[in-house]
């Protein structure tokens, strides 16, 4: 296993995503969605840190960008033209399918997850990992509960991916309010 991951590779994501989200700020807060993405970014490479990855600029590059088609309606094509097939597929697997129901979006998505490389899974941990902060005021209880709830299947479906991410997911749900 690498754990070496590019540093090219990261600036040129972290260009491009910030550009992408350059005017939308994270949801509850009024920070740029860029730290959002940065602390995916470094949930992921604290894991390859520690665990190392077969793919690590995958992992990293997923991170980074995992927003761009879902949240910014950029195109897998373009995507595949500037990073390559892979991590074109990766952010595609991580993006939901807006198409389906609501209730049908997670079982989706992480389906598609699953058939990516185990990087690309990392990257759906250290994402709930970073959304396991204070809920939006106008969340109500219940939707802090579903949320929760959810975070609890991503780490049932994915957490064999990393060792590292799972406990860290599961320190998170564990500390998550939801009154």
């Amino acid at each position: 296993m690498k754990n070496a991951w590019s540093q090219d590779g990261y600036i040129q994501a972290l260009r491009y995503t910030a550009t992408a989200h350059k005017d939308q700020p994270w949801p509850g807060t009024e920070l740029p969605y860029l730290v959002h993405l940065s602390m995916v970014a470094m949930e992921v490479i604290a894991a390859i840190g520690s665990e190392g990855a077969e793919h690590p600029d995958l992992g990293v590059q997923c991170a980074l960008l995992h927003d761009v088609i879902e949240d910014q309606g950029h195109t897998t094509e373009e995507l595949t033209e500037i990073f390559g097939a892979e991590v074109a597929a990766g952010v595609a697997a991580l993006s939901k399918n807006v198409q389906l129901p609501k209730h049908e979006q997670m079982a989706d998505s992480l389906a598609r997850i699953r058939k990516q490389p185990r990087e690309v899974w990392m990257v759906k941990l250290a994402d709930r990992i970073a959304n396991l902060q204070p809920a939006p005021a106008h969340w109500s209880s219940e939707g802090k509960q579903r949320y929760r709830e959810q975070a609890s299947e991503i780490l049932a479906s994915l957490g064999e991916a990393s060792d590292f991410l799972s406990t860290r997911l599961r320190q998170k749900i564990d500390q998550y309010s939801v009154s």
